[in-house]
């Protein structure tokens, strides 16, 4: 594992930027939805429930692929 140290004005949330940063690495698929969870210092159960709330897709779909029509329909 690499270690990356981030100096942040006081007022930053931690957990916020911690899940902003497991959300990205998540959707690229570099961490998965666990290892995700376990960085931001929750459970897998809440990291896959607010997930969602960063724009990214546990089914690795955006809200663009689901707004496309189905083939053939």
């Amino acid at each position: 594992m690499k270690t990356i140290t981030l100096n942040l004005p006081e007022e930053t949330d931690e957990k916020e930027v911690k899940m902003i940063v497991a959300s990205s690495l998540f959707e690229k698929g570099i961490l998965s939805s666990g290892q995700a969870a376990t960085f931001v210092g929750i459970s897998k159960r809440e990291f896959i429930e607010t997930v969602g709330n960063y724009g990214v897709s546990i089914f690795g779909e955006t809200a663009d692929d689901l707004k496309k029509p189905f083939p053939n329909g």
